[in-house]
Order: structure tokens, then sequence, then C-alpha cells
């Protein structure tokens, strides 16, 4: 398994509960391909630096994830076809990273 790390920008006209539904849907795309959602974190609005898709702001959520790349590609898929997402990224992060993460949250316990 590979860790990621997944920003997703959804409409700020959408509501709680489809911005809920379609977080829900693409994590079971992840979990039914084997893949382990980890922390979610809600950033919240935040204002574009330019206008995208005629949008000045967007809702912002960041999801970690362990996962292997066909997982990986059922979740973008699910991201890609929800109408209240305006972008989404997918960035694998480099083992050394992941790694130090990993170390600072045992750390934590």
């Amino acid at each position: 398994m590979r860790p990621y790390e997944t920003m997703v920008i959804f409409d700020t006209g959408a509501d709680e509960a489809a911005v809920n539904g379609v977080l829900d849907q693409a994590l079971d795309a992840l979990r039914t391909k084997g893949g382990t959602p980890g922390k979610v974190e809600r950033w919240g609005k935040r204002a574009f630096a330019y206008e995208v898709q005629h949008k000045r702001e967007g809702y912002y959520v960041v999801i970690e994830l362990l996962a292997e790349p066909a997982a990986v590609a059922d979740m973008e898929r699910v991201l890609v076809l929800a109408d209240e997402v305006i972008r989404h990224k997918v960035i694998r992060i480099p083992d050394q990273v992941a790694g130090r993460r990993l170390a600072r949250v045992a750390g934590e316990a």
C-alpha cells in the first residue's frame, strides 16, 4: 500500500449533505478496493487566487489515505463524476515523508 493525500474543492453552493454524500461515496469506493482512508480535514471556505469555473471560492477538504493505485483510480472516478466537485488532486506522498508522519503520530499516542 502507498500513502496518498487528496485535496478536493467543492462548490460553496452545495449543501453540507451533498458534500458529505460525495465524500462517503469516494471513501466507500476506496474501501471496496482495499484502501484505507485516514484523517479527513475540512478546511472550510477559501478564496481562490483566480476564478475557477466562474467561481471565486471553494470548500476545501483534505484526505490522507493508504491504497493501491487501482483503489485511488476508483475514488478519483467518483470525484470526477460528482457535480459538487470543482477540482481535486491526488498526490503520492514520498515514503520518507510518510514515515515521519507515522512516527510523529506514534509519538503522540
